[in-house]
């Protein structure tokens, strides 16, 4: 049979895109080799990591110890039951919705291996070998990407894990190192901190999160090691062991770690590797990753689209999904007006870290005046209420046309607050747009306005 759409993969992207083109009349096909649906984000990536962390926030009573004290537990044992019992009711909710989704819109979906045989015909290979092959008008790749696992790593499952892997524990571990200060390494890392886990965080490089606010980086830091974490920055590994009792990892200078478990989430490479590319002209660079069109990501085949993780920065689930829909759209010659060039980006550790438009760096480097608005969230009355001792925002405004240019937040809350500031960067609102405003009383959001009114002192009314 051929299809106007397939789409191979159902994560963010794949999912978007299958549901835009069945909106638009068009035949969809979605294939996944997975067992179930929802790809890498649902069952590996992105859902399971937030819901361990939430899981994690309430049994511990984290949010309640700015009251309590350090020592106050909700759940005094914590076990790994605990976490996965609330991972599978989400992970089975996740895929019930997205089944409905795909049925409401006549989306077929098939569990098979895929390979491109021409730019308009791939094969299908079921687990019990069933062999067919569908044609296509267009394709989407959406495989994702899974856990770089270099050679020289012991994974074991029982020592020494991928990020993937971190799901599958059998109990929680007395310590834990983490090799990579990534996104997903400081999300696990603290996740297993806010459990009184010792966590010691190892990353070669002498800076961590580059494309984050320097400020907000160095606060989140200062917050990681207060509550006891180890960091060693500008540390290589030249060797990671699986031993009997425990795990040791050889750092270039000499220095030994030795932990229980020792997650290694240093970057993450493209499921690209059966999916026939060569024999379409389709090249993946090292990691996996493949070459797009920025605005319409079309591949090298211009009616074979990829979107996704697999091409590469940003590899958020929000962007995917929007990148999977332009595809769709594009696909199928509907014109969309060019994207907002402000998106959020949000970081669930603990705390949470979101951040929308320019750092401060990138506001500096451009030469234009600029002035900085504080708030603590201390500050504010449900800061009080709430317990929190930590975590600001910061919005950074430009001195000649006062518009909004950043906004940053480290603390609770940021990656749901984050989105008054993106509204005001796209609709090209100014500091006055905070001072004018009334919020709602006792938030945090209201730490917008202290922010506002922090920066409009310095720079006068317009």
């Amino acid at each position: 049979m051929d299809y106007d759409m397939v789409v191979i993969g159902s994560g963010p992207s794949g999912r978007r895109a299958a549901v835009q083109s069945a909106k638009l009349g068009k035949s969809v096909l979605v294939v996944d080799r997975g067992r179930r649906l929802g790809g890498v984000s649902v069952h590996t990536g992105t859902i399971p990591s937030k819901t361990l962390r939430e899981t994690v926030l309430n049994l511990s009573g984290w949010r309640e110890r700015g009251f309590y004290g350090r020592g106050y537990r909700v759940k005094q044992d914590i076990s790994i039951s605990d976490l996965v019992d609330r991972l599978h009711k989400t992970l089975d909710h996740e895929v019930e919705v997205l089944q409905h989704q795909f049925m409401r819109n006549t989306v077929r979906s098939a569990r098979a291996a895929v390979k491109f045989l021409t730019p308009n015909k791939v094969s299908l290979t079921a687990d019990n070998g069933d062999y067919s092959e569908v044609g296509f008008a267009n394709a989407l790749i959406a495989v994702g990407t899974r856990p770089h696992r270099p050679a020289d790593v012991p994974f074991d499952k029982k020592r020494v894990f991928d990020s993937d892997e971190m799901l599958e524990l059998h109990h929680l571990p007395r310590t834990l190192t983490v090799i990579g200060a990534g996104v997903i390494g400081v999300e696990y890392a603290t996740i297993f901190s806010a459990l009184d886990v010792p966590v010691t965080l190892v990353e070669p490089r002498n800076t961590i999160l580059d494309f984050i606010d320097r400020e907000i980086v160095d606060d989140f830091i200062h917050q990681m090691r207060d509550r006891g974490m180890t960091i060693r920055l500008g540390s290589t590994v030249k060797e990671i062991a699986s031993k009997p009792d425990h795990a040791e990892v050889t750092l270039a200078d000499g220095r030994t770690i030795r932990s229980e478990m020792v997650l290694y989430a240093a970057g993450r490479t493209g499921n690209v590797a059966s999916l026939g590319l060569d024999l379409v002209g389709i090249e993946a660079d090292a990691r996996g990753r493949i070459k797009v069109d920025p605005h319409t990501f079309q591949t090298s085949v211009s009616n074979i689209y990829a979107s996704g993780d697999v091409i590469g920065f940003p590899s958020l689930a929000s962007t995917s999904m929007e990148q999977g829909r332009v595809a769709a759209c594009h696909a199928f010659g509907v014109n969309l007006p060019p994207p907002p060039e402000s998106f959020p980006y949000g970081i669930y550790a603990v705390p949470e870290i979101s951040t929308v438009g320019l750092s401060e760096e990138q506001v500096r480097e451009s030469g234009a005046a600029y002035e900085v608005g504080l708030a603590r969230f201390r500050e504010t009355s449900r800061g009080h209420i709430m317990g929190v001792s930590s975590g600001f925002l910061k919005l950074l405004f430009s001195v000649e046309t006062r518009r909004l240019l950043g906004a940053h937040i480290v603390g609770e809350g940021a990656t749901e607050l984050i989105h008054i500031g993106q509204a005001v960067i796209n609709l090209g609102g100014t500091v006055d747009f905070f001072v004018n405003n009334t919020f709602n009383y006792p938030t945090l959001a209201e730490a917008y306005k202290i922010a506002g009114l922090d920066a409009w002192n310095r720079m006068g009314q317009g």
